[in-house]
């Protein structure tokens, strides 16, 4: 998974360049293809210093080098993009991929300013991200659509171009914070995708748990599914990595609370605590270790919100390419095995 954040390596001095963060994901994406990893995961923001504004164009890069790899949204911006635009963008990758696309929606509501850049009001964030989903869903299979709404024309018998390969509607909703959001994924037969931040993992279990009864209460017939993020450093060793890890971690941590104070004025505590690393790679949401310890702790915390999909973000804070394709390598080659088979919670990594 990765946001594309632009911060200069804190322990080189190297200034980073957009260039250099899209070509880094595209070769790694190639490694993990190889390796038996589950996916890759593109985020999306405006405005702000990740680099990351149209994951789609980035992604049908990836899905044309690869041929296993899932490739997915981390998040789409449900609630400020026209719903059919977004259901057109993510088919065409649909296709290019041979049906391998994650659509990963989100509300990014913490992003207020994202709100007023694209002329819309925070108030009506949950409006505008259910009517979003609900339309997405009812487009995605490709037959014509009779559908009116409050926040854009109503379509009159349209379908979706292109037709995607997959069928089974392969959207997954994101949402720790609001029950309301765990509910409309779990009414719409959705998977749940519960957010990287920083505080302890469990603290997103209570949504997991809505889902599971909203999705329950609503008799789909499919499995529920749920998938969680994480910060991660995996290196040769586990001394070697929490050292490395460190400066650079403590830069993505100044960098996301700059961003979040600049876009909201009012964030959750949880999002602009104070730089703790033994906090956040023992408690938090960091997985930092060499292969073994990496993989422990990982079976660890996928457990505690029951996860079934691991998005692993490995790339914040300035690491370079070189040093980013060889975690992607290690997760692939030592991570990976390491896992317990008998564990389903961790049975599925991404990078």
């Amino acid at each position: 998974m990765s946001l594309g954040d632009i911060v200069d390596d804190p322990i080189t001095g190297r200034p980073f360049s957009a260039p250099e963060r899209y070509r880094m994901m595209i070769e790694a994406a190639e490694v993990g293809d190889t390796l038996g990893l589950h996916g890759i995961y593109i985020g999306e923001h405006h405005g702000i210093d990740y680099t990351f504004s149209a994951p789609p164009i980035l992604m049908s890069a990836i899905a044309a080098r690869t041929t296993k790899l899932r490739v997915g949204s981390s998040v789409a911006l449900a609630a400020n993009l026209d719903p059919l635009r977004m259901a057109e963008d993510y088919a065409t990758v649909d296709v290019i991929s041979g049906g391998r696309v994650d659509l990963v929606v989100g509300r990014g509501n913490f992003f207020v300013d994202t709100y007023a850049l694209f002329g819309q009001s925070i108030d009506d964030s949950y409006a505008l991200f259910s009517e979003s989903i609900e339309l997405a869903c009812e487009l995605w299979p490709g037959k014509p659509v009779h559908w009116a709404g409050k926040f854009r024309a109503p379509l009159k018998g349209q379908k979706l171009q292109p037709t995607p390969v997959q069928q089974d509607t392969p959207i997954w909703v994101g949402g720790g914070s609001s029950p309301e959001t765990a509910k409309l994924a779990g009414r719409l037969g959705l998977n749940l995708m519960l957010p990287s931040a920083f505080g302890k993992p469990g603290k997103f279990a209570p949504m997991a748990d809505v889902y599971r009864e909203a999705f329950a209460e609503a008799g789909h017939k499919h499995k529920a599914q749920v998938g969680a993020c994480w910060h991660g450093w995996v290196g040769a060793t586990a001394a070697k990595a929490r050292a490395r890890y460190e400066p650079r971690y403590r830069a993505y941590h100044a960098f996301n609370t700059a961003i979040i104070k600049s876009v909201n004025p009012d964030p959750p505590p949880y999002l602009t605590a104070t730089f703790d690393y033994d906090f956040l790679t023992t408690d938090g949401p960091a997985i930092v270790g060499g292969p073994a310890e990496f993989a422990e702790r990982l079976s660890k915390v996928a457990t505690t919100v029951g996860a079934d999909v691991n998005l692993i973000k490995m790339d914040m804070g300035g690491v370079p390419r070189e040093e980013f394709v060889d975690m992607v390598r290690l997760l692939g080659e030592e991570v990976i095995p390491k896992l317990p088979s008998s564990a389903p919670a961790v049975a599925r990594v991404s990078a």
